[in-house]
């Protein structure tokens, strides 16, 4: 045992190994996963101060945006620094406090996958059923939905951790280690076979539906006359169908981050939470939460007015959530 560095030396027998001192390539993988998270942080960040702030962005699927943009905030502020500190340090804090600790990122994760199906339901009802859009989908529904999405999204998984809260430490080989098994079958099937099931159906159908409107408004396109209010569904309908064309890059690029972690558990791999397999996995989803508000940015153009009203401290200024954004 002489040389080896040990979380515990005074329990020689029961320790843990401490993990080498990072070198300069590691050092430098670490630098640029410190910079992802700060930024996922940063834009999440500006997405919650401009939808929040904007009386005008107080609509129904901004406010799921708004959501979703809170789970991916609390990603980069809490979950990605803590996963990455967790690599180059032992577990200190106990293994009750690594059971619990790990409920934070399962809520997050499984709060936003509730969100993206939302979001595909607000889509589906916008574009399938546009003309009860206003009395299905309103602000307040969607208010409560984001509740229960949450508050789901917290019952499902202390169900799924609640074995590691009655017994802590149960998959930890030695002290200073960090390791959760979950209820692979429960969380494959409620976190992501179910949910996401119901997205690609949804979005099959909005596919569907936005082929046939588009040949429908074709021949209005070569029209000379067209009335006003016919001119002013096309517009709206054209609106709607960049919405969904927007969404369902966010929805596309989620499936991408998402995929890889539940494909290894579709495979009957078992994957120990805190090994080195699942942090690369657990990574690439979380890079997931980084890549939505750079989305935002390139197809929203409120969302880049917003950013360089915030910059200029324009929100500082009285009457600046009447600003016309859009």
């Amino acid at each position: 045992m002489e040389g080896i560095r040990l979380c515990f030396p005074q329990l020689p027998n029961a320790s843990c190994r401490r993990p080498d001192p990072p070198q300069p390539e590691t050092m430098l993988a670490y630098l640029l996963l410190y910079v992802v998270s700060a930024l996922t942080a940063a834009l999440n960040l500006l997405v919650i101060i401009s939808i929040s702030h904007f009386r005008q962005l107080h609509t129904p699927t901004n406010f799921l945006l708004l959501s979703l943009a809170v789970s991916d905030f609390f990603m980069g502020l809490l979950v990605m620094p803590v996963e990455i500190l967790m690599t180059q340090v032992c577990w200190m804090l106990g293994d009750l406090m690594c059971a619990a600790y790990y409920l934070l990122p399962f809520v997050i994760i499984s709060a936003s996958v509730g969100n993206m199906v939302l979001i595909s339901v607000d889509r589906y009802v916008a574009i399938c059923d546009p003309l009860h859009y206003p009395t299905r989908i309103t602000k307040k529904k969607i208010k409560i939905c984001v509740c229960l999405c949450w508050t789901y999204s917290v019952f499902i998984n202390v169900f799924i951790l609640y074995d590691h809260m009655k017994i802590p430490g149960k998959y930890n080989s030695c002290l200073g280690e960090c390791l959760v098994g979950i209820a692979g079958d429960v969380d494959l099937v409620l976190g992501f076979v179910i949910p996401i099931a119901i997205i690609i159906v949804l979005y099959l159908r909005i596919f569907v539906v936005a082929v046939s409107h588009a040949r429908a408004m074709r021949p209005k396109v070569v029209t000379v006359t067209v009335t006003i209010g016919r001119s002013k569904n096309v517009r709206a309908r054209r609106s709607e169908m960049k919405a969904a064309r927007t969404l369902m890059v966010v929805v596309t690029v989620f499936l991408v981050c998402y995929c890889p972690y539940y494909a290894a558990t579709l495979t009957g791999r078992t994957i120990m939470i805190g090994s080195s397999t699942e942090i690369y996995m657990v990574f690439v989803m979380y890079f997931n939460s980084c890549l939505n508000p750079v989305i935002y940015a390139f197809f929203y153009p409120w969302f880049r007015k917003c950013l360089r009203l915030i910059i200029a401290l324009h929100i500082l200024k009285p009457g600046s959530c009447e600003t016309n954004i859009l």
